[in-house]
């Protein structure tokens, strides 16, 4: 891939916004190197195309005519806010997304020993193998906030 990829929290990856088609994805991105279905979480049912190469996975909603939803990216060079976030520490990942607005956080430790800083209101994860960012998943927010509008 000869550009950089740059995560949109609640909107999508790059040129490819959340609630596109596989064909509009397959335009901005070519073929995948791997496609699965995965149909073992409970109620959820997504098909997977893996760009291993270019590390990221775009995740399709079976169950909504396999509209764009959500990506799994561990691409060390993407973009989030002007930033190269996997250049970040947790504590600088928290401060960029209170410098947009976003606060609450919440954190949990696996009992692998991978931790997850989740910033629900972005709905987007932030993994940490040993204080190192290892992956980041995020899709469409399931926000439903309401729209107010000046008198």
């Amino acid at each position: 891939m000869s550009r950089a990829l740059e995560i949109k929290p609640a909107l999508g990856l790059s040129d490819l916004l959340f609630g596109a088609n596989m064909t509009e994805a397959e335009k901005i991105f070519g073929k995948a190197q791997e496609a699965e279905l995965l149909d073992d979480i409970e109620e959820c049912m997504s098909t997977v195309w893996h760009f291993w190469d270019d590390g990221f996975s775009l995740f399709f909603d079976e169950s909504n005519n396999q509209l764009f939803c959500c990506v799994e990216i561990d691409n060390e060079d993407v973009i989030l806010w002007g930033h190269k976030i996997f250049s970040l520490n947790e504590k600088q990942i928290v401060d960029l997304f209170k410098s947009k607005g976003i606060t609450v956080c919440e954190t949990e430790v696996h009992e692998w020993g991978e931790k997850r800083l989740s910033f629900d209101h972005a709905n987007i994860d932030f993994y940490f193998e040993k204080n190192k960012l290892s992956s980041i998943n995020y899709g469409k927010s399931e926000m439903d906030l309401p729209l107010i509008l000046p008198n």
